[in-house]
């Protein structure tokens, strides 16, 4: 969970976000899985959602104690707890049209997106908590998850479980076993 003590003032963060922000850009890199041609999860944790933070607080040049705290209940909820790891997950066509029409053909992915630790059974991604953005029409090109871990899922990953992930959508399926850097990058967000 972030606090206002972890964010920078923005005088501060205007002199080091050149290499705050190349550092966070090298992070994401280890946190990101692609989930098919057309699908990824980016992995968040409390360096992304501070990063998150310090480029709202700088776009909108919010600098009051409410308006920091406001943007710090919008983006915690993100931040992984221990048992869980959140993600982002994006439907991903260049192609504005081609997006549309896929948009249209996948309603109800979000429902589909899964992650499953070696030997045990799949967690499906509990999406879009805060709102829904499905409609009967279309899904979102942008879903919020959480994969919620029992105790032994997170005692095996501790341990070196193979970690996998996977889209089950009767138009679109995909796995894959993560990369050892994209796992030892999810290993630490558990306690």
């Amino acid at each position: 969970m972030l606090t206002r003590a972890d964010l920078h003032s923005l005088e501060h963060y205007a002199r080091i976000r050149p290499d705050f922000r190349a550092r966070v850009i090298a992070h994401k890199k280890q946190r990101r899985v692609a989930l098919g041609e057309h699908a990824a999860l980016y992995f968040e944790d409390a360096l992304t959602m501070q990063y998150q933070v310090q480029e709202m607080l700088r776009i909108e040049r919010i600098f009051e104690p409410e308006g920091i705290q406001a943007e710090l209940d919008v983006y915690n909820p993100l931040v992984p707890d221990g048992s869980n790891w959140k993600a982002t997950f994006m439907v991903e066509y260049a192609d504005a049209d081609e997006r549309r029409e896929a948009l249209a053909r996948l309603v109800g992915i979000e429902r589909c997106v899964w992650m499953q630790v070696a030997g045990c059974e799949l967690v499906l991604g509990a999406a879009d908590e805060d709102l829904e953005r499905t409609t009967p029409e279309k899904t979102s090109a942008v879903h919020f998850m959480r994969f919620e871990l029992t105790p032994a899922m997170v005692a095996a990953v501790k341990a070196g479980a193979a970690i996998f992930a996977g889209i089950d959508h009767r138009a679109y399926q995909a796995k894959t076993q993560l990369p050892a850097a994209v796992r030892a990058s999810l290993t630490a967000d558990l306690a």
